[in-house]
């Protein structure tokens, strides 16, 4: 498999991205979430897709990992967060849509036409508005552990919600151990510590850029809902969700795979926020399927 990052000046920004460069593969695209690198797919995940016959790309979203920081202070991510599941207008530097553009931009620079598409979490949400917004560029969707963006589905246990906005800290052992035990908190009973704490160390040291999750919460507060765009997709959809998610509940994924005609709706009972391995084989399987 190629780890070679490599980067792609698109959308008058620079993407970091691999490529598994499997030019026969059938083309698929990984889209990651909140604040996480492309790092944070598992690589033996990753394998699995390539040896099924993928030929896989996955990237730094916009303020993540190797890709473009925007210039300025970060809105409060908190305050976002309260103001979105209000149902306030936001405002923020950039979209989902412009973030769905860096991942069509990012097929165009590749000269791949079209690919199935996979998001988790945020990445979910982008893949969503990629599907609505550059049809053509979407084979199949797949969403994982996402939501539709409605504010009412908002519902996150106060656990989770202190995880995924931790206390600002400095120093390097101090940021991974609160990044470990974050993923504790979100992910279900199939947690995987050492697993966790090498992503962690990983992505520490690969990029610590704690102000990129306010830019992207940003961007989802003011993306709004895509409930009704949603029922506007054909194309085949798979909805992936954990029965014990606590950042986006069940719920959310059943709204997700009610807003679009004919998707098909996976839940794990021992899935949290995560993406444990025990459940690849079949996820991968449905994936194939749209092929």
């Amino acid at each position: 498999m190629n780890n070679k990052d490599q980067i792609a000046a698109i959308n008058d920004i620079q993407i970091c991205y691999r490529d598994t460069e499997n030019q026969n593969g059938i083309p698929l695209l990984l889209i990651m979430g909140l604040g996480a690198q492309l790092i944070g797919w598992p690589e033996q995940f990753i394998i699995k897709l390539q040896k099924s016959g993928f030929r896989v790309v996955w990237f730094d979203n916009r303020d993540c990992g190797l890709s473009t920081k925007t210039e300025g202070d970060p809105p409060d991510g908190a305050d976002f967060l309260l103001r979105a599941t209000m149902g306030e207008e936001i405002t923020s530097a950039y979209s989902l849509s412009d973030m769905a553009q860096d991942a069509s931009e990012l097929l165009d620079y590749l000269e791949i036409p079209s690919a199935h598409i996979v998001g988790a979490s945020m990445g979910g949400m982008i893949a969503q508005t990629l599907a609505i917004e550059h049809p053509d560029k979407v084979r199949s969707l797949t969403s994982i552990m996402s939501a539709t963006g409605n504010p009412d589905d908002f519902t996150p246990t106060e656990e989770a919600l202190t995880a995924l906005m931790p206390e600002p800290l400095t120093e390097r052992d101090q940021i991974i151990k609160a990044n470990v035990a974050a993923s504790k908190v979100l992910a279900g009973p199939l947690w995987d510590e050492p697993y966790a704490r090498e992503v962690a160390e990983k992505s520490y040291d690969r990029s610590f850029y704690p102000d990129g999750i306010g830019f992207q919460l940003g961007a989802i507060g003011m993306s709004g809902d895509r409930t009704e765009k949603l029922g506007e997709l054909s194309v085949p959809s798979l909805v992936i969700h954990g029965e014990v998610d606590p950042l986006l509940p069940l719920h959310c994924g059943k709204a997700t795979a009610s807003a679009i005609p004919s998707a098909k709706l996976l839940t794990y009972p021992e899935m949290g926020h995560n993406l444990p391995e025990i459940y690849w084989p079949e996820i991968i399987k449905e994936i194939l399927s749209f092929c």
